[in-house]
């Protein structure tokens, strides 16, 4: 029988069902989201909209409904329920309550809103505006509703705006373990107001070997917990056993053995201080620990984890509303699995991994469900051995950020790239990818990013859907602007639905096979290949076989395509060969192939000496109507007048080449601007541009310091 998922997506509701052959992407999770924008009501609704600093732009789905006080959205019950959490934001400094009803009925109970939480501000991070606009509550509603009730929403006190609403049915409360030590034995309080964080410490110390057991009620704890290990930290469900506690666990080291679950952790952290370990786990838990069943929320980050975590698992739990990252594995981590999870609302990556000091090593991120993280990627991995990220739904990116992001880039040393096997399957990314207003160009949904170094590891993407990608699917980049190549890819087996710009974005020299990647719905054009600097060397797409639906190349590389936009009409005047890839048999010294290309007629290639004959070939991109060649030399009348004698040679395929124009010798003389034109057939139609110089009568090699392709004649 076929296995199905219920997640959230653009309105209402989505069901996923895959084969069990292949597992469906995403966290089996225990609630049933719907969207507001799906929701009767009588407010506004907003959206969609992809702008940074936007309320739309950072809702699931890129859009919610705004209720002005009074104004109520009403949802149908998607299923069984006794609890009820909520998406949602006030304006900053406001604050207000959400009456409820069911079915006609207002309840005693109301949901508290504030803006608190939220709006966030990171000056220190280059393109970060103020963001993590939105907050959760939750609320047991105290009775039963079924599947097909209505469960409204009344704003009072303030304007709320409405993203989702997730309907759980939620156990009651677990029994305590026999032989457990419970902290109210130790003189905790379970109704918030006592400080308990001694008698936490008292029941670890006593319960070496067992299971700390913590009651149904709320405990405060004003300084974080360390020296823990083998241990059980156990409660009685994360509905019922609260810890109000912004450090949780702090510790450099541990022997191992830690097992956390069945509880929530909330925090009451309002910014992001990085300096301040403001976090569920800071530091270690040891070997062979886990930490499963948790709600975490309202902390810098959730899991923070440097030192010997050998062998962690990290499962099934639920991290809302960090002011930074979700999970970072900060080096070091080995064997560590981190599956099952739900993510919404991470104020930067949600999951990452970020070899500093030590790499990460076969290590996963598997079957999570990552929502809205409003600040960098949904996954991030920094380096690391022999990696896997496989079977994650990851949707609404915000600003600075992809879906997926494999990246070379350290932040600081000693950082450890990315090496052996990184394995990226069977992924799923709605609605990722995002403008970046440092580089002011977007990034894809999924991103492979030589950043501070080429990637040399082996790179494999496999059983990916992309859709309704704002800009591109998949993107290939030198974050930090050095042209490093990112090479050793392989993308096999991909479905790229309505992708706003285009399907491959090459912005450094590098190289990738595709095979088996259909696309439909495509923006502007199938392939950018814009190598960046210009002379940095080409990026080389290999057709494996099997793709279809984005064969076109965007034809102007001074020109961003915009979501939606079409190639450009052509400009006959333009010259095909500014700035593509351009390779050559040889170079001398510094005289490399791109500078034949880069638009400085100051600048050229020279071959190899002494060494004839030689070629240079550039990529047009696409196959070009090609009328007119225009060959420079320095314009400077230190260059002697000299012939040299060149072929030219065309192909479609960059491998079977044939003669456009025979060997002829072409004068270059600096009284008459060191330039010669090269007329050619009509009805000459090639993509690769090849001249082949067999003779210089001026100096022993090839020179060109402009070679330009035009359409007309």
């Amino acid at each position: 029988m076929p296995t199905a998922m219920t997640v959230a997506l653009a309105a209402g509701l989505l069901t996923a069902t895959a084969p069990t052959a292949r597992a469906a992407a995403g966290a089996t999770l225990p609630f049933t989201s719907v969207e507001a924008e799906s929701a009767t009501t009588t407010g506004t609704k907003i959206g969609p909209d992809h702008t940074q600093g936007t309320l739309a732009s950072e809702a699931s789905g890129r859009r919610a409904v705004r209720l002005n006080s009074g104004q109520r959205v009403e949802f149908t019950a998607p299923r069984a329920a006794n609890a009820l959490n909520v998406a949602y934001s006030v304006p900053d400094g406001q604050s207000g309550s959400l009456n409820v009803y069911v079915n006609g009925t207002k309840l005693a109970k109301t949901i508290a809103v504030t803006s608190k939480y939220s709006y966030v501000d990171t000056g220190w991070i280059a393109g970060a505006r103020t963001h993590h606009f939105y907050d959760n509550a939750r609320l047991l509603l105290g009775q039963n509703v079924q599947a097909g009730d209505k469960v409204a929403l009344e704003a009072t006190n303030a304007q709320v705006t409405v993203d989702v609403a997730d309907f759980e049915q939620v156990a009651g409360a677990a029994s305590q373990p026999a032989g457990s030590v419970s902290v109210t034995s130790k003189g905790a309080d379970p109704s918030g107001q006592g400080d308990s964080t001694q008698a936490f410490r008292d029941a670890i110390a006593s319960a070496q070997g067992g299971v700390v057991w913590i009651p149904p009620g709320e405990y405060r704890l004003t300084s974080s917990l360390s020296g823990v290990q083998n241990v059980t930290l156990q409660g009685a469900g994360s509905w019922h056993s609260v810890v109000r506690s912004s450090r949780f666990i702090d510790q450099s080291s541990s022997s191992g053995g830690v097992h956390v679950k069945d509880f929530a952790v909330i925090g009451e952290v309002t910014e992001r201080v990085d300096s301040n370990p403001d976090n569920f786990v800071n530091g270690s838990l040891g070997p062979n620990s886990s930490v499963s069943g948790m709600w975490l929320q309202h902390l810098k980050v959730g899991l923070w984890l440097m030192g010997n975590n050998d062998n962690l698992v990290v499962e099934n739990n639920r991290f809302l509303d960090m002011t930074a990252d979700g999970l970072n594995l900060n080096g070091n981590a080995r064997g560590v699995k981190v599956r099952g999870n739900f993510l919404r609302n991470q104020g930067d990556d949600a999951l990452a991994m970020w070899s500093l000091n030590a790499p990460d090593v076969s290590s996963s991120f598997e079957n999570n469900t990552i929502t809205q993280p409003n600040l960098a990627n949904g996954i991030a991995i920094y380096g690391g051995t022999d990696i896997t990220v496989r079977n994650n739904l990851i949707s609404d990116t915000n600003a600075l950020g992809s879906g997926i992001a494999i990246s070379n880039q350290k932040f600081m040393d000693p950082f450890h790239p990315l090496s052996g096997t990184i394995t990226v399957d069977g992924n799923t990314l709605v609605r990722t990818g995002a403008m970046n207003p440092n580089w002011n160009h977007p990034m894809g949904a999924l991103r492979v990013d030589s950043y501070d170094s080429a990637i040399e590891a082996q790179v494999k993407i496999t059983n990916t859907t992309i859709t309704d990608s704002p800009y591109s699917a998949f993107e290939f980049v030198s974050g930090g602007g050095r042209g490093l190549a990112a090479r050793n890819v392989t993308v096999d087996g991909a479905t790229v639905r309505n992708t706003g710009t285009v399907v491959v974005q090459a912005e450094t020299q590098g190289a990738a096979t595709f095979r088996n990647v259909t696309a439909t719905g495509v923006g502007a054009a199938g392939v950018y290949n814009c190598p960046y600097p210009a002379n940095s060397g080409p990026f080389t797409l290999t057709d494996g076989g099997g793709n279809s639906g984005w064969s076109s190349t965007w034809s102007d590389c001074s020109t961003w395509p915009q979501p939606g936009q079409s190639n450009p009409d052509p400009d006959p005047a333009r010259n095909l060969a500014k700035g593509r890839p351009a390779t050559a048999t040889g170079s001398q010294d510094i005289y490399t192939p791109g500078k034949a290309v880069d638009g400085d007629a100051n600048s050229y290639w020279e071959s190899v000496n002494n060494a004839f004959p030689q070629s240079l070939t550039i990529d047009l991109g696409s196959s070009e109507a090609v009328r007119r060649l225009v060959l420079k030399l320095p314009p400077s009348s230190a260059w002697g007048a000299r012939t040299q004698t060149v072929t030219v040679l065309g192909s479609t395929d960059g491998s079977n080449f044939s003669t456009v124009v025979g060997a002829t010798g072409y004068r270059f003389d600096p009284a008459t601007g060191n330039t010669v034109t090269v007329a050619l057939p009509g009805g000459t139609a090639l993509r690769h541009l090849r001249l082949s110089v067999s003779a210089n009568t001026g100096w022993p090699a090839g020179q060109f310091s402009e070679v330009e392709a035009y359409p007309t004649s």
